[in-house]
């Protein structure tokens, strides 16, 4: 590879955004070749990378990775608990070297999709408000919604940190005082679709990520398991936050691979198919 700037490697890496790198060599924490980095340095694949002292490999290519979680209610979107309470990082396949980055953040009681990726590039774009990236809510409303409160809540609310807005709502029906909702929002701020709502004196009862994106949440990913993106998916991903398509490579499947057990009941049957004739068709519940 051509020489890129020191920030441009580590946020590569999984190290953080470019701002964060930026003010990590300002803060004399990043060094090249043994001496102290300054903004504007740049390295190669020959040079030596360190930071906070520990070596950062600058290699010729970089894989990008992206997975996509199903995060069940419960689960705490930091690496480490203090209340010990479970973390979607721990059910994630392990990575040599790298570490996984969440992209964007979903409360205790919020379900649904999470992105997480090896580039710390693509993270930080993909969550920078300026992006403007669409994240979708299926949301479960206890209480009336009326034409009113919808048409408040399109054109806009002032909350506590400032306005929000939903830029769409469809209704999906429901029974009883509840009724399905999905939104769509621009922004990740915190509890911002819950605060939405409950501006207008609703309640919200379940909510769930769907979309992230160009990416959708697939039924065959369950909670608590991952699903791993193709290349092509990754780079429409990428050129949405206009970064160029990167070298890609599957993880190797293991234990935590969601996808196992049902490759091996698919074998299985193909093989007792071929000792006994067809077999019924198992019944395909809709989620």
């Amino acid at each position: 590879m051509s020489n890129e700037r020191v920030q441009k490697v580590l946020a590569k890496a999984g190290k953080g955004s470019r701002r964060d790198m930026e003010r990590a060599i300002e803060e004399g924490r990043v060094k090249v070749n043994g001496e102290l980095a300054k903004l504007g340095d740049r390295v190669g694949a020959s040079d030596t990378l360190e930071l906070d002292g520990k070596p950062i490999k600058v290699e010729e290519t970089r894989v990008r990775r992206v997975l996509v979680y199903n995060k069940p209610e419960g689960e705490v979107c930091t690496r480490r608990d203090p209340e010990g309470r479970p973390t979607v990082f721990d059910r994630l396949p392990q990575l040599e070297g790298e570490r996984w980055i969440v992209v964007g953040r979903l409360d205790l009681n919020t379900s649904g999709l999470l992105l997480f990726t090896n580039d710390g590039e693509l993270a930080n774009r993909l969550m920078h408000p300026s992006r403007q990236i669409d994240r979708e809510y299926a949301v479960r409303v206890l209480g009336e919604v009326t034409p009113e409160h919808v048409e408040t809540m399109h054109a806009g609310v002032e909350l506590e940190d400032g306005p929000a807005r939903f830029t769409d709502i469809q209704e999906f029906g429901g029974s009883g005082a509840n009724t399905w909702y999905h939104v769509v929002i621009l922004e990740g701020r915190n509890r911002e679709v819950r605060r939405l709502w409950e501006s207008q004196g609703l309640k919200v009862s379940r909510l769930k990520r769907v979309r992230y994106g160009s990416v959708f949440l697939d039924a065959d990913v369950r909670a608590g398991t991952w699903k791993e993106l193709p290349k092509a998916e990754i780079d429409k991903l990428a050129r949405q936050v206009e970064l160029e398509p990167a070298p890609w490579k599957s993880i190797v499947q293991g234990q935590h691979d969601p996808n196992r057990r049902k490759m091996q009941r698919q074998r299985t049957r193909r093989a007792v198919r071929g000792r006994k004739g067809s077999l019924a068709r198992p019944v395909r519940k809709s989620v």
